[in-house]
Formats: structure tokens, sequence, C-alpha cells
């Protein structure tokens, strides 16, 4: 209220009302309800006067008023965050990109609540009342942020977290100890597990610590050992508990029905009629079959039905290690569950045997580290479960006989090769028999995260079983001869039924393989993508030495697929048709192609190209080149302009005009003018200048048809006073016209228009009043491109 005084006396003398406000706006703790009563034009004076807590929860009475609270968050975003939010012309809700942010920076420290009055109010918890407008967060570092929300004092901004955060992201990460990992766990399992996250994503970790990445890797996948391990300020989850429960109870409900139906089976059957005995020993059995799978229910913990079923039947004979209920800091043996769950002596001999084992493995887990060990324990069997012994040798799992990419004989995936072999381990996917299956997430993005083989290996065996995985990014992982294993994680997950990949994006610096051979592989064993994207910087010189058991997939049957979207980028790769056109062949329902940086190995390519995208591809309404030379392809872009399905056409950096004349460049305009389906033609960096760029006006003169909505021409040498007369030239056309032009936007990025800050700032100014213009502030004296040609 001080500051309020304060900011209030630096102004001119208020109005009656506007000082009957202020007064309001510091009883609203007594007035609240009397004030969302009041009129609109009397609340649209308060409502800048209130704090944050306040105007938070005026939403509902503005929007009964008819009035809109986002000028006040655009205001308050200005004021406090002082900062102009990237994309700001997308943003749809002030209020929800503000209070986001807000508890983003709150979290890591990087704001003070008392800097502004209208953040400091003592009814306003930062964290908590913000935590439900969050839907993205982003934790870096040492995690601290994961450390102070899993803090006791923060169990309620945790729980408004699992119902709104989706995507989660990890950037710059470092190294840290085990207390902060226990945070992360417990962190992760209660966003992703019980909770609403559909993406993790994580970026710039040039050192990644192979322990934590694991760790984030696994839970995304929805894969961590007991809940019951996962002590929550020293009790296990509760969620997980309340779930084992009602698992037990439907378990417990069906074993009534089923010892019900087989007692009166018994009672009618030739061998039990007059015999007591028989009745009381098929008693004790049914009794005894309760008991035994009571207990291996414990055993087994909370799983998808398939994996709980499946890990019961083994139970008597094969029990899982590390399935500890740690409570309090401590472990409780299996010992300890049988004392609360009696079992007959027969049943007790049964399992005689596997409850020793089990007793035997759980002794190093107990004493005040068992937590520690637990982590590490999980974190390592992910990648190397042979060497503990946790699966019979003899014995196959879901996904372990995966395919070779171009084979068809079962085999071990990630075998005879330096990315998926090391020191003669053996490469296997695990049976992740000592892991439960939670809630996984539906994106995985990897951005400039080394992965190393025994990091592979394990991303592969998660991904061979990560159904619910839609979105796949892996960009500039470094992975060398590693894509093979990844490939063959993919094998085995192409082969559920259930699967729901869609999209994968995978880039890095140097390919190991020829890239349409890539794609030929992803697509044929997932023709339901919808969108695939290949993309390398330079040619590996090693790629044509291939490793031991990966043959080519250069002859794979392609089948007819859903893909919408495809873009390769070659590392200067020839574009050779004969290898694009079985992919284009099955991809009858292809949208959008993007091409980047390949070369022509002769003028007929192109024209090969265009002829198959025709036949083919019928629905293909974008069409990208980048970093192609089309300088000789002059007949093929007309004919791409010309073609009527074609709605947008990209020719970036593609020496469009380097050798042509000015008739190819009225070509184009005139063949502009008469294709009334092209709504976007994008031609940056190709050597316009200021001539070429007048002349493109004409493409909205008074006889043209054509529907053009966006134009770009970044990185042009356009220097300002072409841009005032192209300005001039089309408010011409717009006039003859009669102000009917469908012309929206215009791209300027990286132009000279710095040259001349007047004449530019002019022309911009005339410019936005036809269309919506999009540039920066670039300085052209840090461009060492050659633009003499067009000086």
């Amino acid at each position: 209220a001080a500051a309020l005084s304060e900011a209030m006396a630096a102004e001119e003398p208020r109005s009656l009302f506007a000082l009957s406000a202020v007064a309001v706006s510091r009883s609203m703790g007594a007035l609240e309800r009397d004030v969302w009563a009041l009129p609109g034009h009397l609340l649209r004076g308060l409502l800048p006067l209130l704090t944050v807590f306040r105007l938070e929860r005026a939403e509902g009475a503005a929007r009964r008023a008819g009035l809109s609270t986002q000028p006040i968050w655009r205001k308050l975003w200005d004021d406090v965050m002082k900062t102009r939010p990237p994309n700001s012309e997308n943003i749809r809700c002030w209020r929800k990109k503000f209070l986001e942010t807000f508890f983003a920076n709150v979290l890591h420290g990087v704001l003070d609540v008392s800097s502004d009055w209208r953040l400091n109010d003592h009814h306003f918890s930062p964290l908590l009342h913000s935590s439900p407008h969050v839907s993205q967060l982003t934790l870096c570092n040492m995690l601290q942020g994961a450390v102070e929300l899993t803090a006791e004092h923060n169990q309620k901004v945790l729980e408004n977290l699992a119902g709104s955060l989706q995507i989660l992201k990890f950037q710059h990460l470092l190294s840290s100890d085990q207390s902060i990992r226990r945070s992360l766990v417990l962190l992760l399992h209660r966003l992703i597990h019980h909770g609403s996250v559909i993406q993790v994503s994580m970026y710039s970790w040039p050192v990644p610590d192979t322990v934590l990445l694991v760790l984030i890797l696994s839970m995304s996948a929805g894969f961590w050992r007991s809940g019951n391990a996962l002590t929550y300020h020293s009790s296990p989850c509760g969620l997980c508990r309340e779930k084992d429960k009602a698992q037990d109870q439907e378990s417990a409900r069906q074993r009534a029905e089923r010892g019900c139906y087989n007692e009166r089976e018994w009672s009618d059957g030739e061998n039990q009629k007059g015999s007591p005995r028989a009745l009381e020993e098929a008693g004790t059995e049914v009794k005894g079959y309760r008991a035994d799978a009571h207990l291996n229910s414990d055993l087994c913990g909370p799983r998808s039905p398939s994996l709980r079923n499946k890990a019961c039947e083994e139970a008597g004979s094969k029990v899982p290690y590390d399935h500890t209920i740690i409570q309090g800091g401590s472990s409780c043996c299996v010992s300890d569950q049988l004392s609360c769950h009696p079992v007959p002596p027969k049943t007790r001999r049964r399992l005689k045997s596997a409850v020793g084992r089990k007793r035997r493995c759980l002794k190093r887990s107990k004493g005040p580290y068992a937590d520690q060990e637990d982590l590490y324990d999980f974190v390592f069997t992910v990648a190397r479960e042979d060497n503990l012994g946790l699966v019979d040798k003899n014995s196959t799992t879901e996904g372990e006989n995966t395919e070779n990419w171009t084979s068809s004989a079962p085999g071990p995936p990630c075998t005879g090769h330096a990315g998926c072999k090391k020191r003669g381990v053996s490469a296997r996917i695990f049976s992740l028999k000592a892991a439960h299956r939670f809630r996984s997430v539906s994106t995985l993005e990897l951005f400039s995260i080394p992965l190393t083989g025994e990091t592979c290996r394990t991303l592969s065996n998660l991904l061979s079983s990560w159904v619910s995985l839609e979105n796949l990014v892996l960009s500039y992982n470094g992975l060398g001869a590693n894509i093979f294993c990844i490939l063959s994680g993919l094998r085995a997950l192409s082969r559920h039924s259930d699967c729901c990949l869609h999209v994968v994006r995978v880039s890095d610096v140097f390919s190991h393989m020829p890239c349409m051979e890539l794609v030929r592989c992803i697509l044929s064993a997932f023709p339901q993508l919808h969108t695939l994207s290949v993309s390398f910087d330079l040619k590996n010189q090693l790629e044509g030495s291939r490793p031991e058991g990966n043959p080519s997939c250069s002859e794979v049957e392609i089948p007819e697929s859903c893909l919408e979207q495809l873009e390769i980028r070659f590392p200067r790769e020839p574009l050779h048709t004969a290898f694009l056109l079985p992919v284009l062949k099955a991809s009858k329902s292809l949208q959008q192609l993007s091409l980047d940086s390949a070369t022509l190995p002769c003028s007929q390519e192109l024209g090969l190209l265009l002829e198959a995208l025709r036949e083919c591809n019928p629905n293909l309404k974008k069409l990208s080149f980048h970093d192609v030379n089309l300088a000789e392809h002059q007949k093929e872009v007309l004919l791409l302009l010309q073609d009527p399905i074609l709605q947008e056409v990209t020719f970036s950096f593609c020496r469009l005009f380097e050798s042509s004349t000015t008739e190819f460049l009225s070509e184009i305009i005139n063949t502009v003018k008469r294709n009334s389906s092209l709504k976007s033609l994008k031609l940056p960096g190709n050597r316009l200048g200021n001539h070429r760029l007048v002349a493109l006006a004409d493409i909205f003169s008074e006889d043209s048809s054509s529907s053009l909505c966006q134009l770009d021409v970044s990185s042009n040498c356009i220097k300002p006073d072409g841009l005032l007369e192209f300005t001039k030239k089309l408010e011409g056309h717009i006039q003859q016209r009669g102000g009917q032009i469908q012309f929206t936007h215009l791209r300027l990025f990286q132009n000279w228009l710095d040259q001349d800050a007047e004449t530019a700032q002019e022309a911009l100014r005339r410019l936005k009043a036809v269309c919506s213009v999009v540039n920066d502030s670039w300085d052209s004296s840090q461009a060492f491109a050659d633009y003499i040609s067009v000086m």
C-alpha cells in the first residue's frame, strides 16, 4: 500500500473516483465479494490497481462484466519482466504467460517478489498460486528447482504441477550428488508416472552424467522400480499404494469368484461325492492358491496387466532382486511381508527357495545407505542387466528377438559392431523384470547431448517397448555407428500393434549411412509415420564400412505409408531420383517435401523428380529447396510455379538469378500472376537486389489472378530506397484494384535496411499499413557475402 501511495504521489492529482478506487483496492480482503458485483465501468478502473493475487481472482468477475484483463497482464509483464518475449505476437493469454514465467523466475531465484507492490501481497504464495498456470518448465544446472519442488512445504505446489505441467525441459545440466538425484526421482515419478507431463526435452549437455541421463530416460519411458521404494518424506508413494490396494482388491475378488466356481465344480464331480476329506483338501488348495497369489502380488507390485501377470507367474521360481520397500530410510524384506500375510505351511514350503533368494539379494540394501544403492542399482541394471544376472540366458523376453533392418531372421539387436558392443559384454534388450511400468511420456527430444555406446544401448532397449511414444527427436547426439543400435530398438518397437510413433527427426554432424537409405529403413518399419526428418551436415568418410550384421537398406520394400511430411538434408550428396522414387510412390498422402543441400548430378534429375511428384503425390501442397543450385534449371522452376496443386514454394539460397536474364524474372512474375492456388512464395538468399524486388510488385497488378498471401525476400541485399520504391508500386496496384488484395505478410530479414534509417522507416511505415511486415535490426556491415552482382 505504501508503494502504491508513493506511485500515486508522483503522478498528477487524481479524480474522486480514482482516489476511491485506490481506497477500495487497499481493503479488498473485506470488500472483495462486493467489488466483484460492481458494474463493468467501475470495475474497469479498479482492476489495474489490484495485486497479482486479487487480479487473478478477479478473472471471473471481469469476464461476467465483459472486460478483458489481457492489457493489465501485458503491462505487468513489461513492468516486472522488463523483456520482450519471443513471438509475442502469437501469445494468446498474457495472464498464463506472465504467471508461468513468474513461477520459473521465482523457482530459480532470479525474481524478487518485493521488487513490485503488485507482487507483494501477504495472501500471495508465489509458487503455490502460479503453479496451476504452468504448462512447461525448464530445470537447469544443478537441478536446484527439483530439490525445491520436492521439499515438504511445496507438496501442494507439486500436486498442482502434476495436473497442469505438460512439457518438462532440462538444460545445461551438471553432475549432481545422490540427494539431488533422489529429489529428481520423486519429481519425475509425480509429474510423469502420476502426472500429465507428455514431453521431456533435454538440451545442451556436452559431458552428460551417465547415471543422471539414464535415470531421466528410463523414468520418461515409464520404468522405475517399485512405487513403494519411492519415499516422499519417509512415506511410500500414496498414489502407488492406492493403485496397489485397488489391484489387490480386484485380484481378490476375481480369485474369490474362481474359488467359488471351483468349489461348486468339485462338489459336482464324481470323484468328490461323499468325500469330506477330499473337500477339505480342496479347500486347503484354494486357500493356498490365494496366499500364493497374494504374496506374488506383493513381490510384483503395480504393473501393467501383461507385465504383472507374467511376473507373478514366474515369482515362484525367479524373483527380481530389487523389489524392496523403503520406508523411513530402511528396507522391508520379503520375510517381513510374509509376517503380515499369513500363508499356509504347504505354500510356505513351496515358496521357500524363492524367498531365500530374495532375502539374500536384499541383504546389501539394508542400512542407512539403502536409498543410494537402490538408485545406482536400477540405473546400471538398465544398461548391464546381463552382468547382474537378472535374466535367464536361455530365456527370451518381448523385444529380444529383434530382426536386422534388412533380414527376417531373428537375432539379438545391437551386436557385432563397436556402437553396440563394448569389451565383450552382450548388448541385449533388457527384460526390465526388476522394474515396474508406469505412465510414460509421448514426446522425447534430445538436443546436443552426446550419446555413448552404453547410453545408446539403454535408449534402444527403452525404445523397443515404448509404445506410447509419438514423437522422437534426436539432434546432434554424435551417434556415429550407434545409429544402428537406435534403429534396432525402433525396429523392435514397430512390431508392437499398439505402437503410436508418428514423428521421427534425426539430425547430426556426420552421417554414418546415406540419407536415402536411412529414410527407407525408418519408413519401411513405420509406415504409419506422419513426419520424417533426416538431416546431416557432413558425409562420414568411413560411411562405406558398414558394421557386421547391418546390411544395406537400399533394397528394402517400402509398404504404402501415411507419410505427410518428409524433410531430407543431404550432406552434399547427389540427389538420385531413382532412390527417392520408391519413397514417393509409397507416400500417396505426402503434403510437404523439403530437400536441403542436395547436388543435382545431371540436368535431367530435377525434371525426373518433378515428373515423379506429379504422378505419385497429387496431394503435395508444400515444396521446399534449400541450398540447391538451380541456376541452370530455369525451365523446371517455371514448371513448379505453374503447378495447380502447390500452395507454398520455397527456393532458399538456390542461386536462381545467378546466370539468368531479365526475361527469366518476367516469366516468373507472369507465371505466379496466373497461378491462383499459390499462397506463399519464399525466395530468401537469391540475390534479388533492388530492381528485382521492385519488379516483383507486379505480381499484385490489376490484371493478376494471383492469390499470393506471403512473400519472403530475406537475405537479398535489399536497400532502403529499393524497399521504398517497391512499397510505392505496391500501393499503386492496390489502389487500382480498389483496395482488394490478399497479400498479408512480407518477410525482410537480413537486408541492408540500416544503410539509410530514415528511408527504411518510411518504407516500413507505409508497408505496415498494407500488410504485416517481419524484419530485424540486422547489421549489414557484418555480412561477408559477395553481392557484387547486384550492387
